[in-house]
């Protein structure tokens, strides 16, 4: 059997085509909905594209970027990120606490933490290099065992944990089970964050953002319906 050829990079036109076709999207659906489009921020998951795929994007104007691995987001962006205004990294996926300090270097925010050992490693890190670090907790809103994330009854609890550690929490995040209509998870991600006196909520990926947006996501996680189908390793990482 011959090894499968790479997967072509999606042309400039493409990603420009499509991520004009998004923001006509999510704003219709902020109309739906009764909000402004201005409220809805779009995320570009990068992880795994190709160079090419990234230089399409920002030449299309797209600043937001949502990586999952420290290490793989370090090799795409640290030469990049010095030389583009307005470039807004956000870490989306699981992340060990000894990756914290490599972490708080490159993101601009974490939207995973989801545990106490966590926040402390994230705090000492950002001391160290005296930077704020901005965070979302991203909840398990199906408690699925095999999904990071705090369950729901303990999110208020990590949410005063990190407050108190000098975390600037900004909101939730959740990522509904596959299995399931995700509008009751936006729902319940909504009303815990109104417990907390949140109003960021990043939820809603390429097949669900519409239905997000009318829960009152504030930002929308897209990779697919931007830059097409593309595998690559997704395996988890945790303390």
């Amino acid at each position: 059997m011959t090894p499968s050829s790479p997967e072509p990079a999606p042309s400039s036109s493409a990603v420009a085509a499509r991520l004009e076709n998004l923001h006509r999207r999510i704003a219709a659906a902020c109309r739906a909905s009764g909000r402004a489009a201005d409220g809805v921020a779009l995320t570009a998951v990068s992880k795994t594209q190709p160079s090419e795929a990234i230089e399409a994007a920002l030449a299309a104007g797209q600043r937001v970027f949502g990586e999952n691995r420290v290490q793989e987001a370090q090799g795409r962006w640290t030469d990049r990120r010095d030389g583009i205004e307005g470039l807004e990294l956000r870490l989306i996926g699981p992340l060990q606490s000894n990756k914290a300090a490599d972490a708080v270097a490159l993101f601009d925010i974490i939207e995973t933490l989801d545990r106490p050992k966590l926040a402390d490693a994230l705090a000492a890190a950002g001391l160290r290099v005296g930077k704020p670090v901005r965070v979302l907790i991203q909840v398990n809103t199906g408690a699925e065992p095999q999904k990071a994330g705090i369950l729901p009854g303990e999110t208020v609890e990590l949410v005063e944990y990190a407050r108190a550690t000098g975390l600037i929490v900004e909101g939730l995040m959740c990522i509904p089970p596959a299995e399931e209509s995700p509008g009751p998870h936006f729902a319940l991600l909504h009303k815990i964050a109104r417990r907390c006196g949140l109003e960021t909520l990043s939820m809603g990926m390429s097949g669900d953002f519409e239905t997000a947006i009318r829960f009152g996501a504030t930002h929308v996680r897209v990779g697919s319906s931007l830059f097409g189908e593309r595998k690559g390793p997704e395996t988890p990482s945790r303390d």
